[in-house]
């Protein structure tokens, strides 16, 4: 039998054998050395091609081992990237603002998509049937979302501004009960909802078109991401999106398998083509961003310079300009 000098040795060794192993699978290489990254997305459309990656296993072929959370909303993914959870987050446009105004250290890697098919949902005994008679309405919005942007472009199109209604913070699925009990005369929230708002309000439902506002959806890094990870992930993406194009009906049953039931199918059918897939960086990003920047320090009394100068500085275009150089046009 082994003495217990012998014995103690054995079981140091067990020890830190654990213990490495532990280290390596928390927050070192991972899967045969593969570096571990965490993506922060949600089931929103705007981050089909995270999903596709997903689905098809894209990431160990970039030299990754990739682990998604799937949170509530872009803003929600955002607060996982801003608090250590995740490295990179797939978020709108409208938080990722924010966060640059509160000094928060973020990198804009990409615009992912697209997307301006926006509906106001309100019910026929209101009598809403333009954005001018919002004025001193109850209005359901979940704030701090690229939606609540979209109400404020809604409002402007009618000269009104939102102190000329009632906003009332909502999750998004909230809206449509507050709908039907009457809590709320309207409310914008995301796509995914109108569907569930048109079958509980039946023949009281009435909506608003609007498309005055491209929402987009913006891959960031935060603070932990390092520039070969992030150009790595991005390259997979890429590759989802190449996919996607290619066969835009295997991209939806990725997509579907992905949301655990979160999205139907009919919705998916519906409204992932009215999205516009591709990576970019485009002049037309930061100049969006400083117009939200100037309504967000206005109406939300934020700090830090609208100025599209100081934007730019928050955009990263080096880990797009490694995968695909023509998709960065932005100077």
């Amino acid at each position: 039998m082994p003495g217990p000098r012998t014995l103690a040795v054995l079981l140091t060794a067990l020890l830190l054998s654990a213990f490495t192993s532990a280290c390596t699978t928390d927050s070192g290489p991972a899967g045969g050395g593969r570096p571990a990254v965490t993506l922060a997305a949600s089931d929103h459309l705007g981050g089909a091609p995270v999903h596709v990656a997903q689905e098809r296993g894209l990431w160990p072929a970039e030299g990754i081992d990739v682990t998604v959370t799937t949170q509530p909303t872009g803003r929600d993914a955002l607060n996982a990237v801003l608090g250590g959870q995740a490295q990179l987050g797939v978020v709108g446009d409208l938080p990722a603002v924010t966060a640059v105004l509160g000094g928060r250290e973020l990198r804009i890697v990409a615009d992912l998509s697209r997307f301006s098919d926006w509906r106001l949902l309100t019910r026929t005994d209101r009598g809403i049937t333009g954005f001018d008679a919002l004025k001193d309405r109850r209005v359901g919005v979940p704030q701090g979302t690229n939606v609540e942007y979209a109400l404020a472009r809604m409002l402007a199109s009618a000269r009104l501004k939102s102190t000329d209604v009632t906003l009332v913070n909502l999750a998004p699925n909230q809206v449509t009960p507050a709908l039907a009990r009457g809590d709320i005369d309207a409310g914008v929230t995301f796509p995914s909802f109108y569907d569930s708002a048109r079958t509980t309000l039946g023949d009281r439902y009435a909506e608003l078109p609007f498309t005055g506002y491209t929402a987009r959806t913006l891959l960031v890094a935060g603070p932990e991401a390092t520039e070969e990870t992030t150009t790595a992930l991005l390259r997979a993406l890429l590759k989802a999106q190449r996919g996607m194009a290619a066969d835009p009906a295997a991209a939806r049953r990725a997509v579907l398998a992905r949301s655990e039931g979160v999205l139907r199918a009919d919705y998916v059918e519906a409204f992932q083509p009215r999205y516009r897939y591709g990576a970019t960086l485009s002049p037309e990003l930061p100049a969006q961003l400083a117009e939200e920047a100037a309504w967000a320090k206005a109406a939300q009394g934020l700090p830090g310079s609208a100025d599209r100068a100081a934007l730019l500085r928050h955009l990263d275009p080096a880990p797009l300009t490694a995968v695909d150089p023509a998709a960065v046009t932005v100077r």
